[in-house]
C-alpha cells in the first residue's frame, strides 16, 4: 500500500491525500508537478521517472491513515512552489 507523503522532497509543498499535484517515483519518492519539471521527470533519489499519485478514497482514510512522514531533501531547484 503506497505511504502518500505529505509533501514536496524539494519544496516541501503540503500535497494532501487528494492533491491533483502529487508525483511520485517507484520508491515514492515524492514531489510536486512543479519540481517534477524541473527534475527533467527524472528522480533525483534514484534516477526513475514519475507517475500521477493515486488519490487514496476519502471513505478508506480511517482503516489506511496517509503517511504522516515528512521527507524535506531540497536538491537545490529554483522552485516557484511555496
Amino acid at each position: 500500500m503506497l505511504e502518500i507523503r505529505p509533501t514536496c522532497e524539494n519544496c516541501n509543498t503540503d500535497l494532501p491525500y487528494d492533491s491533483n499535484d502529487a508525483m511520485i517515483c517507484t520508491f515514492e519518492c515524492t514531489f510536486c508537478k512543479n519540481c517534477v519539471a524541473l527534475l527533467q521527470h527524472i528522480c533525483p533519489n534514484c534516477g526513475g521517472g514519475f507517475e500521477k499519485r493515486p488519490i487514496r478514497p476519502k471513505t478508506l482514510l480511517e482503516k489506511y491513515p496517509v503517511s504522516t512522514k515528512i521527507v524535506y531533501k531540497p536538491v537545490g531547484l529554483n522552485s516557484t512552489s511555496n
